[in-house]
């Protein structure tokens, strides 16, 4: 008896539907991701990246302005007084800094109201009793479009915050340098 119980345990496990594998410690790399899910799944996470990705965004073109306003002050102290255009110039790079900035702020906001929509979709196609090789294909398409015409309404925004700064900003350097 002690031979079949010996032998039994020596076999390899049955193949049967019913059974289940036995369960095996994760491998290190699995760890490391569960602990990646853990710490991304935290909301205080999320806001800090949030907060980090923001303040390198302010840094950076706080940096760039401060860098064309002393190009613009080098030039207008240069060339003649009635010369306006290194203060084209100036207002241009100051409406496009602006326009980045804006469109990197409205990007933040856009992605989670996309992935929303997106799965808005998704889920209603899938109450309609789509099938599953529609709906992978369907939901393909609906992303790029979804996609594209975010990115048109983004590039919209920016040019438009870019235009209105540069405008703004060509004004408020000539009077500027007039009052000087």
């Amino acid at each position: 008896m002690e031979q079949e119980q010996e032998q039994g345990q020596d076999a390899p496990p049955s193949t049967s539907p019913t059974s289940t594998p036995p369960l095996l410690p994760p491998p290190p790399s699995s760890l490391s991701y569960a602990f990646f899910l853990t710490i991304m799944s935290k909301r205080r996470t999320w806001v800090f990246l949030f907060v980090l990705v923001y303040a390198i965004l302010l840094s950076s073109s706080w940096n760039s302005l401060k860098s064309i306003l002393s190009w613009y002050k080098n030039q207008s102290r240069s060339s003649s007084p009635s010369s306006g255009w290194p203060a084209l110039y100036a207002s241009v790079l100051l409406g496009a800094v602006f326009g980045v900035l804006s469109m990197a702020a409205a990007l933040a906001v856009v992605v989670p109201a996309t992935l929303v929509t997106w799965i808005t979709i998704v889920v209603l196609l899938a109450f309609f009793g789509k099938p599953k090789r529609t709906l992978v294909l369907e939901g393909s398409k609906i992303t790029r479009e979804i996609a594209s015409f975010v990115f048109k309404i983004l590039l919209k925004e920016g040019n438009l915050v870019a235009a209105v700064c540069a405008v703004l900003g060509y004004f408020a350097l000539v009077r500027k340098n007039s009052g000087e």
